[in-house]
């Protein structure tokens, strides 16, 4: 995993960003493999020019900004985006602010100012179908065009199929949406996941003898309501502890059919964790939300529920998501 993964933003100074890095550029919701794809070439270009290879990447999603009323289910917030990038092997992120100023620059502009003058780049990766600068005229092409005035190699790399489907964000977000957490899993490279602070419930959980730890995930999140295998993640870095359990995502309808909320019950453990953060990584998708006539039908149902969820998660004992530390 990698420690000294550095980040650097539009508030850092141009002094202080090392010249001649390679970087992978794109908007890597998810950093699926069609996203590691680009990274891994960046890795190679960096490697053959002895130079760092960064990711560079844009907050918020471009599509927030020019849709800031449309909900946008995003596959990783910006925290959770680059913990995973910093997993990849790169040595950086460029966390570019997309604001009016961002989305008004020209594709030209960009090039020279962003990538060249401030950047001061010798190479770049990005996909066959990323877009950038006003009106997204910037291409791949328009790139390609450029690289010989400009002295930089440019690689670009075409779509990964899974079973003849391309890897994308949206298609992933599909998958989630539907609880098809092996297609998910299997487009991103690895178990997605979500982290929050656990918050307090209304404690029925531990009155059924299922005491669950409670998170609030983002309003616009689209995972299929249901219940899940999940393997969770405590702490940070190489002391991190994951601990097995099972989930349910949704509104409660058995009892209030409130506002949706992640409950993880967590196998084998004892412990306070009010307050403190987790990841919860998605192994597998056990049945829909349902509503039960009785409180003792719901308790048969839980423990049919963690049975099946014991036996998905010993059957993936090695799943989750590969998570660096951000310097």
């Amino acid at each position: 995993m990698a420690s000294d993964f550095t980040v650097i933003r539009d508030s850092t100074p141009t002094a202080a960003i090392p010249r001649g890095m390679v970087v992978a550029m794109g908007n890597f919701d998810g950093v699926h493999l069609g996203h590691r794809a680009v990274i891994d070439a960046a890795l190679r270009m960096g490697r053959s020019h002895g130079r760092p290879a960064l990711a560079v990447t844009f907050e918020p999603h471009p599509r927030s900004f020019f849709s800031p009323h449309t909900p946008q289910f995003r596959l990783t917030d910006e925290a959770g985006k680059l913990r995973l990038l910093a997993g990849t092997g790169l040595a950086g992120a460029v966390v570019m602010t997309f604001d009016k100023r961002r989305a008004g620059t020209t594709a030209q502009d960009f090039i020279h100012h962003d990538l060249i003058e401030r950047l001061g780049i010798s190479g770049i990766a990005v996909g066959y179908d990323f877009h950038f600068g006003k009106g997204r005229v910037g291409s791949p092409s328009l790139l390609v065009a450029e690289a010989p005035r400009l002295g930089i190699e440019v690689d670009v790399q075409s779509h990964v199929d899974i079973a003849e489907r391309p890897v994308s964000s949206s298609a992933i977000r599909m998958a989630l949406a539907e609880g098809q957490i092996e297609d998910a899993t299997a487009m991103l490279g690895g178990p997605w996941f979500v982290t929050g602070e656990v918050i307090h419930g209304e404690k029925r959980g531990r009155d059924l003898g299922y005491p669950t730890a409670n998170i609030r995930l983002d309003r616009n999140c689209g995972l299929k309501h249901g219940i899940y295998a999940v393997r969770v993640g405590q702490g940070a870095g190489k002391d991190q502890v994951r601990i097995d359990g099972v989930a349910s995502f949704g509104r409660r309808p058995t009892f209030d059919n409130g506002a949706p909320l992640l409950e993880v019950f967590l196998f084998d453990f004892k412990g306070d964790l009010y307050g403190k953060s987790l990841d919860v990584a998605f192994i597998g998708f056990i049945r829909d939300e349902l509503k039960f006539d009785s409180i003792e039908a719901l308790i048969r149902q839980m423990d049919d529920d963690s049975a099946r969820a014991r036996a998905q998660l010993a059957a993936a004992p090695g799943a989750f998501p590969r998570l660096g530390t951000i310097g």
